[in-house]
């Protein structure tokens, strides 16, 4: 339980709690994901986090064909469709009414609002885990950055707690905030897409200035730094962009490590289940030779690399 007094209990908006990861920093650990983000990547595979407010999920393959959805939908946005139930996004503003009536568990709200105390109250069943594999907790997202007041909390929390913690951001996020948190941070895994600004925008919606801007920051203020980079065919999976990737790298201070993360089209059903076009789905994932000859480009700069989480 908070102390009372010691924090304002501020709310903010979770849509899972991954127990046991071992791939989102030093070992076993709760990774905490916090709705919202600001980059709108194409082979996000976390779809159903980029919204700031919860959504809806449909599971065709469970629904019984009851019409208990369509009929409680008080905007009229369901409609009997080839595929189900399925609700017009143009219409559906995810107030959850017709998860309430499904009787089988097919409509799921994606995300709640929650306090500190509630988070911290889930973390702390597994703090024996923690103080075991000398693990702790992974604020991800979405952005996590994007819920600033929230996150500081908990970290604050954590520190207070003596709980390990770790933020994985895309660093897309005012300056102030980053240098706001990172006292509290013990370490950043923090995503780099690319370095061309231009293909950076057109795949992530959002310019890479910024976030090559709080990566230098948080290097120069001694932060601890693991680097993800997802390796995408056809978007950086080239030796030009990884090259480019690997020369900025090295000139950092902090950077324990590099991860190359290859690509993979699980979170296909999850952009059918939320109603959302996925431009990536006939992308094969990076072979094992590639990614091999890919780890050997940062090797070449003295850098540590790791394929995979």
């Amino acid at each position: 339980m908070l102390s009372k007094g010691v924090y304002d209990l501020k709310k903010g908006i979770v849509f899972d709690i991954k127990r046991y990861s071992i791939h989102d920093g030093p070992g076993i650990r709760d990774t905490v994901f916090l709705k919202g983000c600001p980059l709108r990547c194409w082979w996000c595979h976390n779809p159903e986090s980029q919204a700031f407010e919860p959504v809806v999920l449909y599971r065709p393959e469970r629904c019984i064909g009851c019409g208990a959805c369509e009929s409680a939908c008080p905007n009229q946005a369901i409609r009997l469709t080839q595929r189900g139930f399925v609700a017009d996004p143009n219409l559906c503003t995810n107030c959850g009414v017709c998860v309430e009536v499904c009787p089988a568990e097919a409509r799921e709200l994606v995300g709640k609002k929650v306090t500190t105390q509630w988070v911290m109250e889930e973390i702390e069943k597994d703090v024996l885990f923690f103080d075991e594999s000398r693990g702790g907790v992974t604020f991800s997202g979405g952005e996590p950055l994007s819920q600033p007041d929230f996150l500081e909390e908990l970290l604050m929390e954590c520190r207070r707690k003596d709980i390990h913690t770790a933020v994985d951001t895309s660093g897309y996020a005012p300056t102030e905030v980053i240098t706001r948190i990172a006292p509290y941070v013990n370490l950043f895994l923090y995503d780099l897409k690319l370095m061309d600004e231009e293909k950076h925008q057109f795949y992530t919606g959002v310019s890479n200035q910024l976030i090559l801007y709080n990566l230098q920051a948080l290097s120069e203020g001694g932060a601890s730094i693991w680097i993800r980079i997802p390796v995408i065919p056809g978007v950086n999976a080239n030796p030009e962009e990884l090259e480019a990737m690997s020369r900025f790298i090295s000139t950092l201070r902090g950077v324990e490590n590099v991860s190359l993360l290859p690509y993979h089209g699980t979170a296909n059903h999850k952009y059918e289940r939320l109603g959302m076009s996925y431009l990536l789905r006939d992308l094969k994932s990076p072979t094992k030779e590639e990614m091999e000859g890919f780890s050997r480009i940062f090797e070449a700069k003295n850098l540590e690399v790791k394929i995979g989480g």
